[in-house]
């Protein structure tokens, strides 16, 4: 993959986006945040992101349906997923991935090191 630069980033908690934006954002990533599947499908309209990083426990539209309907999207069908979840037992992780993830980073996380882990799913390096 080349060089990620704009994510979109799917999460119901105000406090946790904030965290997860400043974190991101002070590593160079530019965050199109969404506080709900919803959303973050209209917005993928007028978003080419990188990546999609998804929190698993929303109200409404939870992260694996988000995934489904933004894979539906011809040009999302591609787009790399990360999930953010505290459900992280092995065979959760599996459903995960069996729906196309290309991992998982468990909650709560490290904000300072969350960029790095991104990027070591995604195989770039920091510049």
């Amino acid at each position: 993959m080349g060089k990620l630069t704009k994510i979109l980033y799917v999460e119901d908690e105000p406090d946790i986006r904030e965290v997860v934006q400043f974190a991101l954002e002070d590593e160079g990533f530019e965050l199109v945040s969404c506080s709900s599947g919803r959303e973050a499908i209209a917005k993928a309209h007028s978003t080419t992101p990188d990546l999609v990083l998804i929190d698993v426990m929303m109200p409404g539209m939870d992260g694996p349906t988000t995934l489904l309907a933004l894979r539906e999207l011809p040009y999302m069908a591609a787009t790399p997923v990360i999930f953010m979840t505290a459900k992280v037992q092995s065979q959760e992780v599996e459903q995960y991935k069996s729906l196309g993830a290309i991992g998982v980073i468990s909650k709560p996380f490290d904000a300072m090191t969350l960029a790095d882990q991104i990027r070591s799913f995604i195989g770039t390096k920091r510049d």
